[in-house]
């Protein structure tokens, strides 16, 4: 009850995050337009208001084939990108989801995605505890309302 109250102090617009399970919490969600079939990318800020550290394990999406977590990276002036299979969220911290960093690879959609469509997708942490989040398709990020460390 207290974190859905701290994420509306902090500014957060409703669409951008979701309730929060085991003080885990998802904020600025976005996606870009994507051709169906194709693949999108998912954008977002996961907070963990909680005292133990989790991880993110597993996300899921009735709007793609599957969903994958990756990371990109600089190395000596050449971009790379992989994929992560566990992403640890710290206590009382977060993991920012931008380009150029973790994002999240939606793998074979099954609609287009147009500016204003939401995409919806559940994600699963190691301690068992799930978030319903819905990424809001947009051209450009969500302006930023704040920041965490």
């Amino acid at each position: 009850m207290i974190a859905p109250l701290f994420a509306l102090a902090l500014g957060f617009a409703a669409p951008a995050h979701v309730q929060p399970s085991a003080g885990l919490e998802v904020a600025q969600a976005w996606s870009r337009p994507a051709v169906a079939g194709g693949v999108g990318g998912g954008y977002m800020v996961l907070v963990n208001h909680g005292k133990a550290a989790d991880a993110l394990v597993r996300i899921d999406s009735p709007a793609a084939r599957e969903v994958q977590v990756h990371q990109s990276r600089m190395v000596d002036g050449m971009a790379s990108m992989a994929p992560v299979t566990r992403l640890s969220v710290p206590a009382g911290g977060s993991v920012t989801f931008a380009p150029g960093g973790y994002h999240l690879m939606f793998v074979g959609l099954k609609r287009a995605l147009n500016p204003g469509d939401t995409l919806p997708a559940t994600l699963t942490f190691a301690s068992g505890a799930k978030l319903q989040a819905s990424f809001k398709v947009q051209v450009s990020p969500p302006a930023a309302t704040h920041s965490h460390s």
